[in-house]
């Protein structure tokens, strides 16, 4: 399994907008600005964020995006599966009707491996992100 862009930067915007979250709506324009994304990239991505129900859309002039909910209520598997669909390694350990799961041995390995994933994804929220964005930030010393 890779994780595409696509992924990658879904999971950059929802930062983004849970760090500069002041109640007000973040433009499309300063994410891109601040992540170094494309705009018109950023916007394919978030039409499929916002479809998900995670974001609240406001249009205008002081138009934006702001997240539906706290920032401890999204993991990052909730983000990456918007984008990436799902993160099994195989196509086999989605399919529950596989006429070789009883006696193949590799089918263990597989299964695991999207435990493992799933288990990691699911764990982290985008208020850990915030967390350890800020640790880094307070690390960081000229």
């Amino acid at each position: 399994m890779k994780i595409s862009t696509k992924g990658r930067y879904a999971l950059r915007l929802m930062l983004d907008l849970a760090i500069y979250d002041t109640g007000e709506p973040v433009s499309l324009k300063d994410i891109a600005g601040r992540q170094e994304i494309s705009e018109k990239y950023l916007e394919q991505i978030i039409s499929a964020i916002n479809k998900a129900g995670f974001l609240v859309s406001v249009r205008g002039a002081n138009g934006g995006y702001r997240l539906r909910r706290a920032p401890k209520e999204y993991t990052v598997g909730d983000i990456l599966r918007v984008t990436e669909g799902s993160l099994a390694p195989v196509a086999c350990v989605e399919v529950e009707d596989c006429a070789r799961r009883e006696t193949c041995v590799t089918n263990r390995v597989w299964e695991r491996l999207d435990e493992a994933i799933s288990k990691v994804v699911d764990g982290i929220t985008l208020a850990d992100l915030v967390e350890w964005n800020n640790d880094l930030l307070a690390d960081y010393v000229i």
